[in-house]
């Protein structure tokens, strides 16, 4: 029996979300019985992601526009391989497969209507093509997997599909956030990074549901009231774009109480964390939220929306705001950064809270429900 996965992007140099999510996945499934494992991917920066070893086998392809690899790429190689199951890991997956396929379905937010206005060209055109694919895939899958009750729901809701054909299987976060770090290499990193004494962390880019506008109201709100005695640093964003939104707000002093610091490895996110007075995840939607499992892993107070899968992942982990009140945010900074019962609280639960979930467990998780498809 073999098992094709496709897991295009671990090797691209700048991971995100469902990179991780397939890249942890797999290093826990190579160390597990398993059936022939060949794992599809675009050849990139990052040579050693991830290599072969005993019937788990790295196939790297040439590099190629999402569309063509998917569409034209990888069902070839299915069948020159001989592939008896697929799982389509990135929401999308090839619509002429002629053998069983579990594809991940992480979120539908593309199918909300809000999402095709907003965001970068590259974002709605990502958009557009989910929303031709998802629920054509959906349809012909042999079994959908997803990362959160909250997302199954909608799924089964938007898509009209049967509830026995929807699994939930939750992400984790990775090993190295629970790792002690040393006062000294925290001084190292901070110096390093140039950070500053005192600094909240928000994880901002371009995608609107991010909710960076609502954010620097938030910080104007504790501006006006003199109580913006820290800075926010933010990875992951660039100045030009940061300056275009503070302008349109009136915000541009706002500048000085940020600090941009590029894309930072996932390896060395711990210790940002770790420095952090709080992480804020005003997030307007979710279907699972990584971040808040890496924040509480590395001891950080968390401040997270109340909306979407957010609570059904944080659990009592957090102190919850309104994501589209900015009065909200700013007051649940100002308490959770004067608090300190509040602050050793959320931080002594939430190491537990990340603790119940593991990426060994997803990977055994996707195992069983390949054997019972095959």
């Amino acid at each position: 029996m073999k098992i094709g996965i496709e897991a295009q992007r671990i090797f691209r140099k700048k991971k995100h979300g469902m990179d991780i999510v397939i890249l942890e996945s797999l290093k826990e499934m190579k160390n597990m019985s398993h059936p022939d494992l060949l794992v599809y991917a675009q050849d990139d920066e990052d040579k050693n992601a991830l290599t072969s070893s005993i019937n788990f086998e790295i196939i790297k392809t040439k590099p190629a526009s999402y569309p063509i690899w998917e569409q034209k790429m990888l069902p070839d190689l299915c069948r020159q391989h001989k592939i008896d199951l697929l799982h389509a890991t990135s929401n999308t997956a090839p619509v002429s497969l002629k053998i069983p396929l579990v594809v991940t379905i992480h979120d539908i937010i593309y199918l909300e209507k809000w999402l095709l206005t907003s965001g970068t060209y590259y974002q709605r055109f990502g958009a557009l093509y989910r929303r031709w694919n998802v629920p054509r895939i959906a349809k012909n899958a042999a079994q959908i997997v997803t990362v959160s009750n909250y997302e199954k729901e909608k799924i089964q809701s938007k898509l009209k599909i049967p509830d026995k054909k929807i699994r939930t299987i939750y992400n984790a976060c990775s090993n190295h956030f629970f790792s002690e770090t040393s006062a000294e290499e925290l001084e190292t990193l901070k110096v390093k990074m140039n950070l500053p004494e005192r600094f909240i962390l928000f994880l901002g880019n371009t995608d609107p549901k991010k909710n960076l506008p609502n954010v620097l109201l938030s910080l104007a709100v504790l501006k006006k009231k003199n109580k913006l005695d820290f800075t926010l640093v933010m990875p992951d964003f660039g100045k030009e774009n940061l300056l275009k939104l503070l302008r349109f707000q009136g915000n541009e002093h706002l500048i000085e109480n940020i600090m941009l610091t590029g894309y930072i490895p996932n390896n060395e996110l711990p210790g940002l964390y770790k420095l952090s007075l709080l992480f804020l995840y005003p997030s307007l939607r979710e279907s699972f939220g990584i971040p808040i499992l890496e924040a509480m892993a590395s001891g950080a107070p968390l401040i997270c929306s109340n909306t979407s899968a957010i609570p059904e992942i944080a659990g009592e982990g957090a102190c919850y705001v309104n994501p589209s009140n900015p009065e909200d945010i700013a007051e649940k900074i100002e308490e959770v950064l004067k608090n300190n019962s509040l602050r050793n609280q959320l931080v002594e639960y939430g190491y537990k809270r990340a603790a119940m979930f593991s990426w060994k467990k997803t990977a055994n998780e996707l195992l069983e429900l390949y054997n019972e498809i095959i």
